[in-house]
Protein backbone atom coordinates (compact mmCIF):
# COMPACT_ATOMS: atom_id res chain seq x y z
CA UNK A 1 0.00 0.00 0.00
CA UNK A 2 2.39 2.75 -0.93
CA UNK A 3 2.11 6.07 -2.19
CA UNK A 4 3.26 7.90 -5.09
CA UNK A 5 2.88 11.41 -7.02
CA UNK A 6 2.83 11.87 -10.37
CA UNK A 7 5.13 14.49 -11.67
CA UNK A 8 2.58 15.09 -14.47
CA UNK A 9 -0.69 14.72 -13.70
CA UNK A 10 -3.50 13.27 -16.01
CA UNK A 11 -7.19 14.07 -15.69
CA UNK A 12 -6.40 15.65 -12.01
CA UNK A 13 -4.98 12.22 -11.23
CA UNK A 14 -1.87 12.84 -9.03
CA UNK A 15 -1.95 10.65 -6.21
CA UNK A 16 -2.08 7.29 -6.46
CA UNK A 17 -1.15 4.20 -4.10
CA UNK A 18 -0.60 0.52 -4.57
CA UNK A 19 -3.87 -1.55 -4.29
CA UNK A 20 -2.14 -4.89 -5.28
CA UNK A 21 0.47 -7.13 -6.57
CA UNK A 22 0.15 -9.14 -9.93
CA UNK A 23 2.06 -12.50 -8.73
CA UNK A 24 3.60 -14.41 -11.75
CA UNK A 25 2.62 -17.96 -12.41
CA UNK A 26 5.84 -19.08 -11.23
CA UNK A 27 5.54 -18.30 -7.65
CA UNK A 28 9.73 -18.35 -7.71
CA UNK A 29 9.78 -15.64 -9.32
CA UNK A 30 9.35 -11.59 -8.43
CA UNK A 31 7.06 -9.88 -8.38
CA UNK A 32 7.25 -7.28 -11.04
CA UNK A 33 3.82 -5.67 -11.75
CA UNK A 34 1.38 -3.65 -9.41
CA UNK A 35 -1.61 -1.90 -9.49
CA UNK A 36 -1.76 1.57 -8.74
CA UNK A 37 -5.00 3.01 -7.77
CA UNK A 38 -6.08 6.94 -8.05
CA UNK A 39 -7.47 8.25 -5.36
CA UNK A 40 -8.66 11.13 -6.69
CA UNK A 41 -10.60 8.88 -9.45
CA UNK A 42 -10.37 5.52 -8.41
CA UNK A 43 -9.50 4.67 -11.92
CA UNK A 44 -6.46 1.96 -11.61
CA UNK A 45 -3.76 0.70 -14.18
CA UNK A 46 -0.88 -1.67 -14.07
CA UNK A 47 2.46 -0.69 -13.87
CA UNK A 48 6.21 -1.80 -13.99
CA UNK A 49 7.78 -1.82 -10.87
CA UNK A 50 10.76 -0.26 -12.72
CA UNK A 51 8.19 2.45 -14.34
CA UNK A 52 8.13 3.74 -10.28
CA UNK A 53 12.32 4.34 -10.37
CA UNK A 54 11.34 7.15 -13.26
CA UNK A 55 12.04 10.58 -11.03
CA UNK A 56 10.57 12.31 -14.17
CA UNK A 57 7.15 10.26 -14.15
CA UNK A 58 6.87 9.22 -10.06
CA UNK A 59 7.52 10.66 -6.58
CA UNK A 60 7.38 8.15 -3.80
CA UNK A 61 5.43 9.37 -1.22
CA UNK A 62 2.32 12.43 -1.32
CA UNK A 63 3.57 15.89 -2.94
Amino acid sequence: MSKWTAVTPVRKEKHFIVSSAIWPDDDTQPVERFVLEAVHSGNSQIIHWRELLNEEQWIQGWK
